[in-house]
């Protein structure tokens, strides 16, 4: 099990534990923030899961009906995760709000102070491990998850207040907590969605990583200049085609040489996962 996947699955574990967790003392104390909180977690399982999914159709290599590799299913992930959060987030919204409107009775205790407080702990604890992995990784999928822990943390801080409050004879808070928490889950769901969507559609790649490319094609000896670059997304990697200038009158064979040490080159950078090199011949050399 690769790093990725291992961290997705603690993950998993992790939203599962505190989910039971915070849906049992939530009933039991009738905090509307609290089994919010719980449900926020409940969407966490299922992205988690997606998120492992996905992490290991990615890693799986080009075939036949897959001729430029599994790329794509970590975006398609990114996008169910916002997907996931839109729905639970519109639910405890609405449910918050007919609380607000209806009134509701907040047992008072500790005990759900002490569980969010905990929930905070547990999931600093994730975010600094998934962003330790993902900086090696790379892993849109993964950094989605990340950012989800992130989230949570401010999530369970919201609801911590509104615990807070109704203990301390403010009960409506309690159901104010879980209209923040509803709509900062779907705001960040749609952020999510927009951040992977360039993977998803082609976009081309920024101007700093084809800045890059061309840094690297001039750092060949033969190669004059650079006449256009086309750079794209397929799932989170770039296909690059290039063309170089080399002098007319070297024979095909130094050309092509000079053509796969570009490839070589570009396709070692972390960003890209295949190069097309295409060669024109000028005459004029490139200026010292």
């Amino acid at each position: 099990m690769s790093k990725s996947t291992f961290a997705s699955a603690v993950g998993i574990v992790g939203n599962a534990l505190l989910f039971v967790i915070k849906i049992i003392v939530g009933v039991l104390f009738n905090s509307i923030a609290l089994i919010s909180d719980a449900f926020n977690s409940f969407t966490d399982i299922l992205a988690s899961t997606v998120v492992y999914i996905s992490i290991r159709v990615a890693r799986k290599s080009a075939d036949e009906t897959h001729p430029f590799g599994h790329h794509r299913a970590e975006p398609i992930a990114s996008l169910v995760v916002a997907i996931f959060a839109g729905i639970v987030g519109f639910e405890i919204i609405r449910a918050s709000a007919f609380r607000l409107i209806a009134g509701g009775e907040f047992i008072k205790g500790i005990l759900p102070m002490l569980i969010l407080i905990i929930t905070i702990v547990i999931k600093l604890l994730l975010y600094i491990y998934t962003m330790s992995v993902w900086r090696k990784a790379k892993s849109t999928a993964l950094y989605a998850q990340a950012i989800d822990h992130r989230n949570d943390i401010l999530v369970s801080g919201s609801a911590l207040l509104g615990v807070v409050g109704a203990y301390l004879g403010y009960p409506y808070l309690d159901s104010v907590a879980g209209l923040v928490i509803g709509i900062w889950i779907i705001g960040a769901g749609f952020r999510i969605a927009k951040d992977n969507m360039k993977y998803l559609m082609g976009a081309t790649a920024p101007k700093e990583i084809t800045d890059k490319i061309t840094k690297k094609a001039m750092t060949v000896k033969e190669v004059k200049r650079i006449n256009e670059i086309r750079a794209h997304y397929v799932g989170t990697l770039l296909q690059i085609e290039i063309h170089i200038s080399v002098d007319r009158n070297l024979t095909i064979y130094r050309a092509h040489t000079i053509g796969k040490k570009c490839q070589k080159m570009i396709e070692a950078m972390p960003e890209v996962d295949y190069c097309f090199v295409h060669i024109d011949p000028i005459i004029k050399a490139r200026p010292h």
